[in-house]
């Protein structure tokens, strides 16, 4: 069966089809962001919504629901599908359609490996030269997940996790770091959306970073090297856990 086929297959999270003809790409309801173009805006949004489980593993992304949102032919909306393709996120079936690819449950680990070598590097580096407003800034993003955790708001939790790794990239003054780590953490990024609804996963998650903090702010790059060391293997561990949690979002 073609899932793009139809008017009758729907999407949650997906705008509904629309008997209409197509609008000009200004007056959808998600415009192109300045600076980027019209597919490259598909990809982002796209990206951003598999990543966050907004689209879970396994559901279907209807081209024709995406071209109608954005008011577009389904020339851009292939383009980014391919793009999505290429990293994993999606799986395009021939007559079947394209479908959330699930998480490469083999992958995770590698990735979690690499990430952890980059970002080994990041906190020696910020832990022997970080300034006392640098510091400050990473209190006050520990401050910014204190109060997503305490209202239970995990996609802004995430959100402030991210935040504090990228400020860290910053403060090391290798910001490049950063942009490498998020080229290798797709995957895991969405397998990390699953372990913070895990009762106590977010107050240790938050007590991690505070211990690599702690260990920036008295200039002592081997602890915060260890502190983060354990933050991340803390991560892969749990691996097992969530799999057997939710069995249909992995794929060996």
């Amino acid at each position: 069966m073609d899932t793009n086929a139809g008017d009758s297959n729907t999407v949650p999270g997906a705008a509904p089809a629309r008997r209409r003809r197509r609008r000009p790409a200004q007056a959808t309801a998600r415009p192109a962001h300045r600076g980027t173009t019209v597919s490259g805006t598909i990809y982002r949004d796209l990206r951003d919504d598999i990543v966050s489980l907004k689209r879970k593993p396994g559901e279907p992304v209807i081209e024709k629901q995406v071209a109608e949102t954005y008011g577009v032919s389904r020339t851009p909306v292939r383009e980014a599908m391919l793009k999505l393709a290429d990293e994993g996120l999606v799986e395009v079936f021939p007559q079947s359609g394209t479908f959330v690819a699930r998480i490469p449950l083999g992958a995770l680990p590698e990735a979690i490996a690499i990430r952890r070598a980059l970002e080994e590097a990041t906190v020696r580096y910020a832990a022997e030269q970080a300034t006392g407003s640098q510091i400050a800034l990473l209190r006050a993003t520990l401050e910014r997940q204190r109060e997503r955790e305490a209202a239970g708001d995990m996609d802004g939790f995430h959100d402030a996790d991210e935040d504090f790794h990228a400020l860290l990239a910053e403060i090391s003054g290798y910001p490049g770091f950063w942009a490498m780590t998020q080229q290798v953490k797709r995957q895991i990024d969405r397998y990390r959306h699953l372990t913070l609804p895990v009762a106590g996963r977010m107050s240790k998650a938050l007590a991690e970073h505070t211990a690599i903090v702690a260990a920036i702010a008295d200039h002592d790059p081997d602890r915060a090297v260890a502190a983060l060391r354990q933050h991340l293997t803390d991560l892969q561990l749990g691996i097992a856990d969530v799999q057997r949690a939710n069995p249909l979002y992995f794929t060996s």
